[in-house]
């Protein structure tokens, strides 16, 4: 069975606090319905000082999301590692592992914004040895004893609910980032289908002698949209879509790969590209993909076109896909 998720970032531009209000309560009822017609995963993801009003803590969604459900995952993909306080993380995220019951998965990367770290005044120039002292912290303070912490003695309550960790997964394109989940024994979660990388970092899990997987994107990962008449949604909501991959591409330099990395500057460049893709429920099913990325909400998309789309999933593709 394919895993399917559901993926929010909760962008509006233009937004009152009204009309973001109704977004972010309309999200948490499509994660209960998720939840309801068994979608394996939420997944959302921390940006900071966007104008469009990207969602900045994905933390605090998830626990509203866990509050909702019952079984279904989160997974923030990704966290902004090196912008968090050790301690403070890994207490936010041991009391989401308790209240979930170990439904929390985390990607820490380091991003690749230099204005958000200014935003928070952290040294860009430091952010890999942050991370580096932001994993080893998570993992030492989840094991409830006291270790040394910035040349003092700490302790971190209550401990997780999931053993030995709550599952934890670093993130990122570079050489570097596999290093440090090789190094840390750590699982690696590269941003794009690159099994050159992942050869890489099996390489460094030898040289470390250390114990490792990888969660890795297949070589196709459209972000997926419903509907009846994809024609006819392409013309009235390709803007939205078109907002968010102009959003991205403007973040991304040459340097950075990633599943939803984008060329496209016209809402037809974006249809042909593939990145996104509208489709009826028989295109969905005969696309045969192992996971399968639902983005209801992208780019500001109107709650009500969210939610077709959704239903149209849940009903008429998910139940197809074990046959």
């Amino acid at each position: 069975m394919p895993v399917s998720v559901v993926r929010f970032n909760l962008v509006e531009p233009g937004a009152t606090p009204a009309s973001l209000s109704a977004r972010y309560r309309a999200a948490l009822e499509m994660a209960a319905y998720a939840d309801e017609h068994g979608i394996t995963t939420v997944q959302t993801e921390e940006h900071h000082g966007v104008a469009n009003n990207w969602l900045p803590s994905p933390f605090a969604f998830a626990g509203a999301v866990f509050g909702a459900t019952r079984h279904i995952a989160v997974t923030v993909s990704a966290v902004i590692g090196p912008l968090h306080d050790p301690l403070r993380l890994a207490e936010d995220i041991a009391v989401l592992d308790l209240l979930s019951g170990g439904r929390l998965v985390t990607v820490a990367g380091i991003g690749y914004r230099p204005e958000e770290y200014a935003q928070f005044d952290v040294d860009w120039k430091r952010r890999g040895r942050l991370q580096d002292e932001l994993l080893e912290t998570l993992v030492k303070a989840w094991s409830g004893e006291e270790f040394e912490y910035r040349g003092r003695t700490v302790r971190v309550t209550p401990r997780p609910f999931s053993d030995p960790h709550p599952l934890l997964l670093v993130g990122g394109s570079s050489k570097a980032a596999a290093r440090r989940a090789a190094r840390l024994g750590l699982p690696f979660f590269p941003s794009a289908h690159l099994p050159d990388l992942e050869a890489y970092y099996k390489d460094r899990l030898v040289e470390y002698g250390t114990e490792g997987w990888t969660m890795m994107p297949g070589a196709e990962t459209p972000l997926l949209h419903i509907a009846e008449d994809p024609d006819r949604a392409w013309a009235e909501y390709g803007a939205h879509f078109l907002h968010e991959a102009r959003t991205y591409a403007s973040w991304q330099s040459g340097e950075i790969r990633s599943a939803v990395k984008s060329g496209a500057t016209t809402v037809a460049e974006l249809r042909a590209e593939g990145v996104y893709r509208i489709l009826t429920p028989d295109q969905c099913v005969a696309l045969g993909l192992d996971n399968l990325v639902l983005h209801p909400l992208s780019g500001g998309m109107p709650v009500d076109e969210g939610w077709r789309s959704l239903r149209l999933f849940a009903e008429r593709v998910l139940p197809r896909l074990g046959e």
